[in-house]
């Protein structure tokens, strides 16, 4: 059965340089098997409804500004899946509905231009429903799980400490509030308690300063609800960057 990924995706910068987040990318893709396909929740795909993305070659989305004009010339040229997109609107139900106005966003090309350079993989992308609680989004994570035994790689990407309003790009590590959240996240995580993630808030204080708005933490509770209470947990780029931004990424395994 295929893994499944959470990664911390940090600034699009990380697109085109290399360090020890983009390093830890590329280690991770070189040790699970290679997907027959991808299916992404990016953290910059938010929607009212569940979305679902359809097209046979979809775009690259560049979905920021004010960076270098390397950046905006990226182009991460994977076909689509709209089989598979479809198999998965029918698991789904609900008010799941396809889109052909998305496409691969800087949150999955970011972290995927470094896992699969050759971009030779299928990858279609979900949307974040906003609509639905913490719970709610690990129950449709739950119903994707099958997806892992057709060799599909559902990737998760956004941060689980991610609030700009208080980045400080000359802070080398986390501050300690970030730090606190992160660990929270980590130790119920490797102690198999989802329920302490989906009800985060537990966390106490630091809880209401790891985001701002919920985008960038969504992703796990997706990626955890197609885990398995028996899968191994691998923790990496376990880190926090700019004071607080959360770089920690994790992969379920068999």
């Amino acid at each position: 059965m295929m893994p499944v990924t959470f990664i911390g995706h940090g600034s699009p910068m990380n697109a085109i340089e290399e360090n020890e987040f983009t390093a830890g990318w590329r280690e991770i893709a070189g040790v699970i098997p290679k997907p027959a396909a991808i299916l992404a929740v990016s953290a910059h795909w938010f929607t009212d409804h569940t979305r679902l993305m359809t097209q046979e070659n979809p775009k690259t989305i560049h979905d920021f500004y004010g960076f270098p004009k390397e950046l905006y010339d990226v182009q991460y040229s994977a076909p689509g899946a709209p089989q598979l997109a479809a198999q998965t609107m029918k698991r789904l139900g609900g008010d799941c509905m396809e889109d052909q106005t998305w496409g691969i966003d800087h949150g999955t090309w970011s972290v995927l231009r470094k896992m699969y350079p050759d971009a030779d993989i299928p990858v279609y992308q979900m949307s974040i429903n906003r609509r639905m609680s913490p719970r709610e989004l690990f129950e449709v994570g739950e119903k994707l799980k099958p997806l892992r035994e057709q060799n599909v790689l559902i990737l998760g990407s956004g941060n689980i400490v991610h609030n700009l309003g208080q980045v400080d790009f000359s802070a080398a590590g986390g501050y300690g509030w970030a730090d606190e959240f992160d660990e929270y996240i980590r130790d119920n995580i490797n102690a198999g308690d989802f329920d302490a993630v989906i009800d985060y808030k537990r966390a106490g204080n630091s809880a209401r300063y790891a985001f701002p708005t919920p985008e960038h933490f969504d992703p796990l509770l997706y990626v955890l609800g197609a885990a398995d209470k028996k899968d191994r947990v691998h923790v990496y780029n376990d880190a926090r960057t700019a004071g607080s931004l959360s770089m920690t990424s994790y992969v379920f395994s068999e």
